[in-house]
């Protein structure tokens, strides 16, 4: 009876040692994997991209997709068959060959929940795809495995951009103080982008510049509909302060041109319009992003005295 039960006790540890043996004879399987391949037997093949991949935040065992590790077979598909076939390329899953929407929506089976909104971008609507901007190979650098560093990949596409960003006064991109990821989110649907509505348009600003942020007990009704874009331009320019026009009675003047009310004839606007030629609108109204006291935006007799010229 005790010979029995040694011997059923045995059983496992035989059992678990003839398939790690098993296992380091023939490493290209994964047991249960239906097809699918070790790493190590791809790195038989595809050396180049093997190399440094050990850095690649894609390789961490920590990942887990389909109840097992990230490996090649995550994002490319079952490989037994392609290496059982000479590398048949119609086996496999190779995004170089792929649609962009087919590139995507592999890679939004894991990032879905970072970038739930990048089906509807406007790269993902110009068929820029997840690999145009990322390198999903690199070992790890430049950051978040994008193929160069910032402006110069965004540069590739928006290359009217980098033209602004020669002008005179500029946000400071090209001496890398800033990013173009600081403003614009790649992966957003166009109307969270910086450039969209109003509403985003100013968090995206008031990042930095903090005193416009408000909220104000009087608000210019210009900032709050046509956002900051209104009266700036967003890259470079020529005129002081990004304004997009270089006088500043010109901005004004868009929206305060008298014009007679209807039915009295009277204007609807302050009688007394300055010309382009006459002093800047903002020597008086200088709270012009919003006031706490004034309802024409003069400044308060504390903001007044503090006041430089």
């Amino acid at each position: 009876m005790k010979a029995c039960l040694l011997l059923l006790l045995a059983v496992p540890v035989l059992y678990a040692s003839a398939t790690k043996a098993q296992q380091e004879s023939q490493p290209a399987a994964l047991p249960g994997s239906g097809g699918s391949l070790r790493r190590e037997a791809c790195a038989n093949c595809h050396d180049e991209i093997w190399k440094g991949y050990a850095n690649n935040p894609h390789s961490s065992e920590a990942i887990m997709h389909a109840g097992e590790g990230m490996t090649c077979n995550s994002c490319h598909g079952p490989g037994k068959d392609h290496a059982g076939d000479s590398g048949d390329a119609a086996k496999i899953f190779d995004p170089g060959k792929s649609t962009a929407k087919e590139v995507d929506d592999n890679c939004m089976s894991c990032h879905a929940g970072s970038h739930s909104n990048s089906e509807r971008s406007r790269h993902r609507e110009g068929n820029v795809s997840c690999i145009s901007c990322h390198s999903i190979h690199a070992a790890g650098e430049p950051k978040n495995l994008l193929k160069m560093t910032q402006p110069q990949l965004c540069y590739q596409c928006h290359d009217n951009v980098k033209a602004q960003f020669a002008l005179p006064i500029r946000h400071k991109v090209e001496e890398g103080l800033m990013q173009c990821t600081d403003c614009h989110d790649p992966h957003s649907v166009p109307a969270q982008n910086a450039l969209g509505a109003s509403a985003r348009q100013i968090l995206m600003c008031v990042k930095c510049h903090t005193d416009t942020a408000g909220p104000f007990v009087y608000e210019h009704a210009e900032v709050k509909v046509e956002g900051c874009t209104g009266c700036h331009v967003q890259h470079g320019g020529s005129n002081p302060r990004l304004l997009n026009r270089s006088n500043v009675n010109t901005i004004c003047l868009q929206c305060h041109l008298p014009s007679p009310i209807f039915t009295t004839s009277l204007p609807s606007r302050p009688a007394h319009t300055p010309a382009t030629q006459d002093k800047p609108c903002t020597l008086c109204h200088s709270s012009i992003h919003g006031s706490n006291s004034s309802a024409v935006f003069f400044l308060s007799e504390q903001e007044e005295g503090g006041r430089t010229f």
